[in-house]
């Protein structure tokens, strides 16, 4: 296939492509400060639908929203994040968010039934905010640094992995944690991921490192051990990502090139 993004490619580093949720959309963000769509035809030129910049807002990470009426992105060195409207056309930036004293906000995941937003700050506090007005509902408290966090396929639990690679599962209604485990033989955690069908979870080190583990050894388990450990990555394991059906895990690196493997 032709570059998605064949049409317009990026000045900067892309730190975000993903497709959108129900049309035949592909996204790209960057650090040249723009969010630019493509429309993906099959093995013709992806046209351009439109590209929006953000003055003086290098971008960490762009997301679609659920229902994919949205854009989110976060900054590399900012502490507030942009909506981008696509219904109205219209980019409303959260200048800040009452509650939360972040510095920088950079990573975020959303909860897979639209109705949350989780902002990973700095020293370990996970931030739940509303999706619909953008407020903060509850923060959490992880020992050490959160590197990364997954919500299970139902949205009723984060998964959340320290630095140390220890992993907190907290129940998203009561905010409190259910269970705590630890990465097998892992330095540093990277990434993590949850299988759609709630079956699996990836765990990504920075040895390279990728651990599959069931979920009910991780909600029983304090050191459970891993179904399968992928070690094809010799630079740390920054993307994991199931796909639909569960039947396949793409692990990455972004530290060399052509890191990317299919398991």
């Amino acid at each position: 296939c032709l570059p998605a993004n064949q049409e317009r490619f990026a000045n900067g580093k892309l730190v975000t492509v993903q497709f959108h949720p129900s049309a035949q959309v592909v996204m790209t963000a960057g650090h040249d400060r723009s969010v630019s769509l493509f429309q993906v035809k099959n093995f013709s030129l992806n046209p351009k639908i439109q590209s929006i910049y953000l003055e003086s807002f290098p971008i960490y990470k762009a997301h679609f929203s659920v229902d994919g009426e949205q854009v989110i992105a976060t900054g590399t060195h900012h502490s507030m994040f942009f909506v981008y409207d696509m219904m109205a056309g219209s980019i409303i930036p959260i200048p800040k968010v009452r509650g939360v004293e972040e510095k920088f906000l950079r990573n975020f995941e959303l909860s897979p039934d639209g109705s949350f937003m989780l902002l990973i700050g700095n020293s370990g506090y996970l931030h739940l905010l509303s999706m619909k007005t953008k407020e903060l509902i509850s923060t959490m408290k992880v020992n050490g640094r959160c590197t990364a966090c997954a919500f299970t396929p139902d949205s009723s639990k984060i998964y959340s992995y320290s630095k140390e690679g220890e992993i907190f599962i907290w129940d998203v209604r009561s905010r409190k944690s259910l269970h705590k485990f630890e990465d097998d033989g892992s330095l540093e955690g990277k990434c993590i991921a949850v299988s759609k069908n709630n079956q699996y979870v990836a765990c990504g080190s920075s040895s390279g490192v990728v651990n599959l583990y069931t979920t009910d050894a991780c909600l029983k388990e304090n050191r459970p051990k891993p179904v399968k450990a992928i070690m094809n990555l010799v630079t740390s394991a920054t993307c994991v990502t199931f796909n639909p059906t569960t039947e396949i895990l793409a692990v990455a690196s972004r530290d060399t090139d052509e890191a990317v493997k299919l398991v």
